[in-house]
């Protein structure tokens, strides 16, 4: 699993990178064939709550599965962005 990941405006520090790598990471044991995580990390300013937005692009064989969160805190955002991937993960192997 190859993960890209790029934070625009700020520098993400080791520890959020870590803590995201680990809940994509989960994502494998739904589907093997996963080859690579894009990952961007922004801050919007629409919201000045909720502003921190992940946004994941993950490639499976054949396709290509997206999702972009947005919450209080990165860490949030990526749980949600986790949970709304692995749903579509599961979706994809029924095809």
């Amino acid at each position: 699993m190859n993960m890209k990941m790029q934070s625009v405006g700020f520098k993400a520090d080791k520890k959020l990178e870590a803590f995201i790598n680990q809940k994509l990471s989960k994502l494998n044991k739904f589907d093997n064939n996963i080859s690579d995580y894009i990952v961007t990390l922004n801050i919007e300013n629409s919201d000045p709550k909720a502003n921190k937005v992940v946004e994941v692009k993950v490639n499976v064989p054949g396709n290509e599965l997206f999702a972009r969160k947005q919450s209080n805190s990165f860490e949030a955002a990526a749980e949600l962005v986790a949970d709304a991937l692995r749903i579509q993960i599961l979706k994809n192997k029924e095809k």
